[in-house]
């Protein structure tokens, strides 16, 4: 028994050592995948996006500010004049955290009164927003105790202690953090990513494997008809999905819906084609459902990852962060989280919307050809 067993595993390997591309999937996919988790799993926050109305304009006010932007977990996007540029930069998401130091913070904090110091969030990703709130937090805390301590060395005499620094936080769009109201509309563009790419890729290459597709393409059906044959009820799938995931989202988690339907129709079906173009990609790779599988898996994943659906694309290396501008999903989750959340429309959506249009020509007309040649 232990001779037949040494002769199949012998064989085994034989057979692995042969296939070049047998081997490739067994290394670069682990390798690549783990760098991608490694340097993009984290909740880490770096470079948050920062905006800055100072309304004292004091050398107090200006070294809070300092103090901050030192940590290099914020970065100045905006130093604001008015409190409508501060909405404009919330709204259009150039910023996820506007900080807002109103008039007499100096002058409160000389007379050991309380400085206000007013901090303004973007709740729609309110992972991001809890931890930049948490690191504001300690920043203010530790710039207050400073300044507390700077006082009572300098003070011999103080009818009351001072009170430092206050901090009030304003959420926008989630004002709770509900982490609900932020995965449930990533829930909906991150399965049908899932659902739409697998179906299409396994439903042409068992056509292949099972023999079909050569019978097929002897027939009078053209090439075309047969993609939009078999892509065309992938796309119908993937708007039930999405129509689904919605309104069970919203009756059921109660998440609000304050934007366009048809907007939402548009930037998911402009989402649904780039998946199409991806699904018929990996099936031009794959010659049996085996190999489309582990394709679906090595590309999916990554997608995943590196879509800002639970880890922040400003925390990742800016290799990555360059890597995400050809990933679909992270578009749709700007657009679904938007129009969710947010009720805005096409005036602020449409660089996401373009990007998608984009994508799903690129991944299409790739993907057309590539399966013409591949009949060939």
């Amino acid at each position: 028994m232990l001779e037949r067993l040494s002769v199949m595993w012998m064989k085994e390997f034989l057979e692995l050592k042969r296939d070049r591309w047998a081997m490739f999937r067994l290394v670069v996919p682990l390798i690549i995948q783990m760098l991608v988790f490694g340097y993009a799993a984290t909740f880490t926050v770096h470079h948050v996006a920062t905006a800055v109305l100072d309304l004292d304009q004091s050398q107090q006010s200006r070294g809070l500010i300092s103090q901050i932007l030192a940590t290099h977990r914020f970065t100045l996007v905006d130093i604001a004049k008015t409190q409508r540029q501060v909405t404009h930069d919330i709204n259009d998401d150039s910023a996820t955290i506007a900080i807002v130091i109103h008039a007499g913070f100096a002058r409160d904090l000389a007379n050991g009164q309380q400085g206000q110091v007013q901090a303004i969030i973007n709740g729609t990703n309110s992972n991001t927003a809890l931890i930049a709130l948490g690191y504001l937090e300690q920043i203010v805390a530790q710039y207050s105790a400073q300044h507390i301590g700077a006082v009572i060395r300098t003070s011999t005499v103080y009818a009351a202690p001072p009170q430092g620094i206050q901090l009030r936080t304003q959420p926008w769009f989630n004002p709770g953090l509900n982490d609900r109201w932020f995965f449930i509309p990533g829930v909906i563009g991150t399965l049908t990513l899932m659902q739409v790419v697998s179906l299409t890729a396994f439903a042409i290459v068992r056509e292949r494997e099972i023999g079909t597709l050569e019978q097929i393409m002897v027939s009078p059906i053209r090439p075309v008809e047969f993609i939009l044959g078999k892509t065309l009820p992938f796309f119908l799938i993937g708007l039930g999905d999405i129509t689904f995931i919605s309104i069970l989202g919203i009756l059921w988690f109660h998440i609000p819906f304050l934007g366009s339907p048809l907007l939402m129709l548009f930037g998911a079906s402009l989402f649904l084609l780039a998946t199409l173009g991806m699904g018929l990609l990996l099936s031009t790779f794959s010659r049996t459902q085996q190999q489309a599988f582990a394709l679906n898996f090595f590309f999916v994943n990554p997608f995943f990852i590196l879509s800002g659906f639970a880890f922040p694309i400003a925390a990742m290396p800016k290799a990555l962060q360059w890597f995400t501008l050809i990933n679909p999903l992270r578009y749709f989750l700007v657009v679904i989280r938007a129009i969710f959340l947010k009720g805005v429309g096409l005036r602020a959506l449409w660089p996401d919307l373009l990007a998608l249009a984009l994508l799903a020509v690129i991944m299409l007309t790739i993907s057309v050809r590539r399966f013409h040649k591949s009949l060939d």
